[in-house]
């Protein structure tokens, strides 16, 4: 059974989440989004999954401040992130490109992440282009930290990134490539990373899904994600609402 580029990535991050009880999803973030779908089903919904962008999956009346609180509380485990740029330490980079203030190009801004990237005990970064445009040596902006001194009370952070070519880990101070998918090489990993990071001698392929998870993928979390990321299913599953 031929697995789509997207369907790798999701079932791949549903399994990263397997265990969480609260995984909650910000705006823009359809693979993420039905990565926490998925987890929730193979849970038998024990998981809660809060998704801002949907009306079904968002109990919350007042936005993203009560997600905010929620994570204040500790009562998130895990949060995705992403970035116009990530370096080597995990900084992220959502403001803009160029020297600040005088940027190239605008972005539309940091919002609530690098609050979150601090009150979730764990972040997942995710970036599906991976290029030494968007893995870079150094951000042109911090818009949040992936590190912070020791006398900083930090409980969350980052513990992976996710790309379209591979997985890394992060251990607080680098990242290591832990698994290539399917079609990747880990030549091509390190000639696209902008960044240096711990590559072990045997690097595996990301597994990818079961036709069970996929068939389940395909039937009833395509429908779910299409109520909030109509064009994401419509392309991606061909489906629609």
């Amino acid at each position: 059974m031929d697995v789509r580029p997207e369907e790798l990535l999701i079932d791949l991050l549903a399994r990263m989440i397997a265990t969480d009880r609260h995984v909650a999803v910000g705006a823009a973030s359809p693979i993420p989004g039905a990565a926490a779908l998925l987890a929730q089903i193979e849970a038998s919904h024990r998981m809660h999954v809060t998704l801002l962008h949907s009306r079904r999956d968002n109990r919350f009346t007042d936005g993203a401040r009560e997600l905010f609180d929620c994570a204040g509380q500790g009562r998130i485990d895990t949060f995705f992130l992403g970035g116009v740029q990530i370096d080597g330490e995990a900084n992220i980079n959502l403001v803009g490109l160029g020297d600040y203030p005088k940027l190239e190009r605008r972005f539309p801004g940091s919002y609530g992440s690098a609050y979150m990237y601090f009150a979730v005990p764990r972040v997942i970064l995710f970036r599906e282009e991976h290029s030494r445009r968007t893995l870079v040596e150094k951000v042109d902006f911090i818009s949040a930290p992936g590190t912070s001194p020791g006398n900083v009370h930090r409980p969350g952070g980052p513990k992976a990134l996710v790309t379209g070519r591979c997985v890394f880990s992060f251990d607080g101070a680098q990242f290591r490539l832990e698994s290539v998918h399917p079609g990747h090489t880990v030549a091509e990993v390190v000639e696209n990373t902008g960044f240096g990071f711990d590559c072990p001698d045997d690097v595996p392929e990301t597994t990818l899904p079961d036709p069970r998870r996929l068939e389940l993928l395909r039937r009833e979390i395509a429908l779910r994600v299409a109520e909030f990321y109509p064009d994401f299913a419509a392309r991606v599953f061909e489906t629609s609402v």
